[in-house]
């Protein structure tokens, strides 16, 4: 090592401003939410409550940033059709700022080309927000539907796949580094069989303990695209049948898998009228004596006032 220089702990590179998931035992769990100026990719099977968060992260990003919002408006690109304007309207309803979603601009996208033209013109729209906001939130949903049917499994087809990710992971870093956003892509998962290593034998993060609705799963696009984040969060759902036979429920999970400031972590969350909240996990205390134990389990409110979720 050369005198003087030392190495640079890259933890310090990260930008102290951060966007609230609206749950504060959500925000713990990512210290503070999600970081401005990087990707970050929100994985998990159909109904694991991905685009739930997404929404909710829209009118999160309208909040002061007291309240970890960013006083900004946000673009919401989506490739799942169609776009639950119905979910966003009754999260959105009982807001005291009656206009959220004037905030809120969609484009649809339905070929990694079409996203990649949607980009280059949101780039107008980061510089000259058409509201008194700026536009620091970009939120694609989801990426993977992009590449669902348009390539084949050989090398010609896999070397143009994994242009098009870095292209798409060029201009979204780009533009959350030069417009101080947050960016959040969500991707879907694909079943692991075999190696307990993950995908094609290839560990990124914890694969190994990645496990959804009974199955053990990765999230898609193999290794290319997982190089293209710089955070990869992990939602999971597991069906649960009540003792009695009867009734039934459906529990969902929250996981860091890999992230540069982050260590590997987990949190139970829920899907509820108002949002998706975290559950703060049991706390469990002793007497001196260690004969009794008294546990909490307690789920925590959501902390967007302004808006009323």
């Amino acid at each position: 090592m050369l005198p003087g220089i030392e190495p640079l702990n890259p933890l310090l590179l990260l930008p102290a401003q951060k966007l609230t998931l609206g749950c504060p035992v959500l925000d713990r769990l990512l210290r503070g939410g999600l970081p401005v100026g990087s990707v970050t990719e929100i994985a998990g099977e159909s109904a694991a409550g991905k685009t739930q968060l997404c929404l909710q992260l829209l009118l999160a990003a309208l909040l002061p940033p007291s309240r970890g919002g960013l006083s900004a408006a946000s673009l919401f690109i989506h490739s799942e059709f169609p776009f639950p304007i119905r979910r966003l309207h009754a999260l959105s309803s009982s807001s005291s700022a009656a206009d959220s979603l004037d905030h809120i601009f969609v484009a649809a996208a339905h070929s990694p080309d079409d996203l990649l033209s949607l980009l280059a013109t949101a780039d107008g729209l980061l510089a000259r927000p058409p509201t008194h906001l700026p536009v620091r939130l970009i939120v694609v949903d989801s990426i993977a539907a992009l590449f669902r049917s348009d390539f084949d499994n050989n090398p010609k087809d896999l070397k143009k796949r994994s242009f098009l990710f870095f292209k798409i992971a060029a201009k979204l870093k780009e533009q959350a580094r030069r417009f101080g956003s947050v960016v959040v892509v969500t991707n879907q998962v694909v079943d692991v069989v075999g190696s307990e290593e993950g995908a094609n034998g290839q560990r990124v993060g914890n694969y190994a303990s990645l496990w959804s609705s009974g199955r053990r799963v990765c999230p898609a696009l193999g290794l290319s695209w997982a190089n293209c984040v710089n955070t990869r969060l992990f939602l999971s759902r597991k069906d649960e049948v009540a003792d009695d036979g009867g009734s039934s429920r459906t529990r969902r999970w929250m996981q860091v898998v890999f992230a540069p400031h982050l260590p590997e972590a987990s949190c139970e969350f829920v899907i509820v009228r108002e949002g998706v909240s975290g559950i703060e996990p049991q706390r469990v205390s002793w007497t001196i004596a260690g004969h009794a134990t008294g546990k909490r389990l307690a789920m925590a409110s959501l902390d967007l006032t302004s808006i009323a979720l």
